[in-house]
């Protein structure tokens, strides 16, 4: 079972939208996910179709881990379009304030994730755009790290400032690993666009930026809103191409 990160210090960056539509990408190629929703903001959560806050959220399991009980992940488990999710709610936010004077309170997911005994190949942790305890916690228990990022100059502040505290993180996880940078609402003719990419590849090595680009595509933000991933929405769409693409190229990265 590997444990991957989206994660980036920038809102609007195309986290959410690669979480699902990657993890449906591998459902269809018949691998077995698992989706956590660790943003207070539950934009995961809503984007597969709960509009309601669930009474039993990732909070409520990081709670009871927290303070004692031997908490398990699946019981909050919610099954939606094939896809595994532990949902989120907005009281995950009182967990930076709560968690703060637990002992060992960096490393409380990766307690609960090891009781999965590889019940799924992948695991997807969808962080908030901040680095405090949830991004920290997700982190620690990760194999890999993936970075989605628009290509414009904003978000690359976003991966100056992540990488900043990579080294704290590096400390408690040294197995931690970048997957690869994923390029969000490319349109190639943009010179901008084409530059930020320019810039990835001067800086890191090319098997560090994914070669697919998700491409601007309206169809993306529809499905979300209607609270479904791209291929059940309009699995014709270039979301969907694109996607599909991403997930091919992530099994031959990650193997």
């Amino acid at each position: 079972m590997k444990v991957i990160s989206i994660a980036i210090q920038k809102g609007g960056s195309g986290k959410t939208t690669t979480a699902v539509n990657l993890a449906a990408a591998l459902r269809d190629a018949e691998k077995k996910v698992l989706l956590i929703d660790f943003d207070p903001q539950s934009n995961l959560t809503q984007s597969l179709g709960i509009k309601k806050e669930p009474a039993a959220n990732v909070y409520t399991v990081l709670r009871k881990e927290a303070f004692g009980e031997q908490a398990d992940l699946l019981e909050v488990k919610q099954v939606l379009h094939g896809l595994d999710l532990i949902p989120a709610a907005l009281e995950l936010a009182d967990a930076e304030l709560e968690l703060a004077s637990v002992y060992g309170r960096e490393q409380i997911a990766a307690q609960l994730l090891q009781r999965l005994e590889n019940a799924y190949d992948y695991v997807f942790i969808d962080c908030p755009p901040s680095f405090g305890i949830l991004t920290v916690n997700a982190l620690v228990a990760s194999d890999y790290y993936l970075m989605p990022l628009q290509a414009e100059f904003l978000p690359l502040n976003g991966v100056r400032s992540f990488e900043r505290h990579l080294e704290r993180i590096k400390k408690l996880n040294k197995h931690l690993r970048l997957l690869g940078f994923v390029l969000t609402k490319f349109n190639n003719r943009l010179s901008m666009n084409r530059s930020v990419e320019e810039q990835l590849l001067e800086k890191y090595d090319a098997t560090q930026v994914f070669r697919t680009h998700i491409r601007t595509n309206i169809k993306l933000a529809a499905a979300q809103e209607q609270g479904m991933d791209i291929f059940s929405f309009d699995p014709y769409s270039n979301g969907a191409a694109d996607y599909k693409a991403l997930a091919a190229e992530f099994l031959e990265k990650i193997k």
